[in-house]
């Protein structure tokens, strides 16, 4: 089997890649297409030769059916008279046959191919959410996005075009096959014309499979820029660059535009060309098998029948090839980006994490990134139920710190143990269920109030009490009740329906609904107004010895109140303490006096 996998891989890329998708299922498509063709074959056959024999004017129509004289034999021995009913009713069943088999191909083709996109579609989602925090930050966004959506379908189109035009390959076997026994001589001078222009055709075909790759690499392009426009549409606009962007975004636009534009004059060249040279080769090979061979036209025109077929089916092969070749740049990119999930896969323990009963601490911590030092052999013990914050300036490493301990990173060196236990062993997405985190930027879904803190649990009776609760926890249970749809108002994209305060009291919401054992808060407050800052900070306030809250916060008003504070400075900690302890630190009254408030 292994054997097989291999050469499959090295000759028949294409067809490995959909094997290594599909399996054995493969096969089933292949045979039904096989068994059409011979269906139609047969059903072809029976026309000229069988109405030849019963066309009394012509005593010597027997004589011209060349090879194919066996078949009246064969139906005298199963005793069948050769009548013009009987033809015709030999004809009908071999099409009937042929329609049957037809339709379970092309039912089965369908069913597969149904069954490949959704086993492509949850390796994407199911590699996606496996996929490193750490590999994931520095992903091209705009990729992803268009691998997920725009990309999928070309591997649709791919595939179904693929396995269509292995089908009229088929169709081409079989007729070739039976005109090569009918008539050796014509049928050897029309494959030879055949070649020759199959010869032309390929090097049209390189020339769109280069575009087609072309084609996928400036999508991404162009997804990503108009990913980072709507993102960063505010500042855009504000700052007048949105029309300098614009014609960014039109110049990626116009060069994706003139690969397609030339992809279509290779498929009009491909269309208007082939149907002339096709018949001159044909009526070429007439000419020779007459003049120099000296065949019948009656066996001629057979064999031009079944060659007029097999014609008509390379046609519709090329032509399926051809839109094919213009996506497999698709399946290369699929499958780079499905490596790209494979290699980038996060590795986790196996122990489960069930509760949190006493402290995690870090020992002698590090992280780097490629030459940079982020944080410096940290060593810091955090209680359960305690409030933790870390401040520090911008770069001093209070993210990465925050990103190690949820385990979104792991540490260059040293260890982070849970309640003792190394979080290298643990399974990590255990320890993550038991984890609150809210950040600046508030994460609402286009739903429901409820579905948005529920994360879509189902709206029972005992789910509508965890759902009140973790409301009125939040302070955002009056705000609720009195929405026209209470529970069910819809918040709109982004939550554009309410306020900042509000988008991040539904924030908190959702995670103490979750019934988490730790709170990160990650400049919660930041982007908020003064007002609206103090309700969120009486908010955790009234949370605190309840959870363990760690906050990251650039306003030091926020975490007054905290238990410990962490004063980091170049990812290393300078201080730690309570807030009258710190304040007596030169770093930390600085960044006290330069935001003006009172300490007392």
């Amino acid at each position: 089997m292994n054997a097989i996998k291999k050469i499959l891989k090295k000759y028949f890329q294409y067809f490995y890649y959909f094997y290594a998708q599909l399996g054995n299922k493969i096969f089933i498509s292949f045979f039904l297409s096989l068994m059409v063709g011979i269906m139609d074959g047969f059903g072809l056959a029976m026309f000229i030769p069988l109405l030849q024999m019963v066309d009394t004017s012509n005593p010597n129509a027997g004589n011209n059916m060349g090879n194919m004289a066996f078949l009246p034999e064969f139906f005298k021995k199963m005793g069948l008279p050769l009548n013009l009913l009987v033809v015709l009713c030999i004809i009908l069943f071999f099409f009937s046959i042929k329609g049957i088999l037809k339709y379970f191909e092309g039912y089965m083709r369908a069913v597969f191919e149904q069954y490949f996109i959704r086993k492509i579609r949850m390796q994407n989602i199911i590699g996606l959410s496996n996929f490193s925090f750490n590999k994931f930050i520095n992903a091209d966004v705009g990729r992803i996005q268009n691998t997920f959506s725009g990309e999928v379908e070309k591997v649709k189109q791919a595939y179904r075009s693929y396995f269509m035009a292995l089908q009229y390959g088929v169709f081409v076997l079989v007729y070739i096959s039976m005109a090569f026994f009918s008539n050796p001589n014509f049928a050897v001078m029309v494959v030879i014309g055949g070649a020759a222009t199959s010869l032309f055709i390929q090097q049209l075909k390189t020339r769109t499979k280069k575009l087609s790759h072309k084609i996928t690499v400036d999508s991404h392009e162009f997804q990503g820029l108009l990913i980072q426009k709507v993102s960063f549409f505010k500042y855009l606009k504000s700052t007048g660059l949105i029309h300098k962007y614009a014609k960014k975004l039109i110049e990626t636009n116009d060069q994706m535009h003139n690969t397609q534009k030339k992809l279509g004059v290779l498929a009009a060249i491909l269309g208007s060309v082939r149907e002339p040279i096709v018949i001159f080769v044909v009526l070429l090979s007439i000419i020779i098998e007459v003049n120099y061979f000296h065949q019948t036209i009656g066996i001629i025109i057979f064999t031009l029948l079944l060659f007029y077929r097999a014609l008509i089916s390379l046609t519709g092969m090329q032509n399926f090839f051809n839109l094919f070749f213009s996506n497999a740049g698709s399946l290369q990119n699929m499958t780079a980006f499905n490596q790209e999930l494979k290699e980038g896969k996060e590795t986790t323990g196996t122990k489960a994490f069930s509760s949190f009963e006493q402290q995690v601490e870090l020992k002698d911590v590090s992280f780097s990134y490629e030459e940079h030092h982020i944080i410096n052999n940290i060593n810091l013990s955090i209680r359960k139920n305690e409030t933790i914050a870390i401040v520090g300036e911008s770069g001093s490493g209070k993210t990465t710190l925050i990103n190690i301990i949820t385990g979104l990173l792991k540490p260059t060196k040293g260890k982070v143990l849970l309640d003792g236990v190394d979080l290298a062993d643990i399974n990590v997405p255990t320890f993550q269920n038991r984890i609150g985190y809210i950040t600046q930027e508030a994460v609402i879904f286009n739903d429901t109030i409820f579905n948005n803190v529920s994360f879509w649990d189902e709206p029972t009776e005992a789910n509508q009490q965890r759902f009140e609760l973790a409301l009125k926890k939040a302070s955002i249970y009056d705000f609720v009740m009195k929405q026209p749809l209470k529970g069910n108002e819809i918040l709109g994209s982004n939550g554009i329906n309410i306020s900042g305060g509000q988008k991040q009291r539904i924030s908190i919401a959702r995670e103490l609904y979750k019934q988490v054992d730790f709170l990160f808060m990650d400049e919660a407050t930041s982007a908020l107004d003064s007002e609206t800052e103090k309700d969120i900070k009486d908010n955790i306030d009234r949370l605190k010895g309840s959870y363990t809250i760690i906050i990251i916060a650039h306003r030091l008003s926020t975490i007054k109140n905290a238990d410990r504070i962490i004063l980091l400075n170049k990812g290393s900690i300078l201080a730690a303490g309570s807030f009258e302890q710190l304040v007596q630190h030169p770093v930390f009254e600085k960044m006290v006096q330069l935001q003006g408030f009172d300490n007392n």
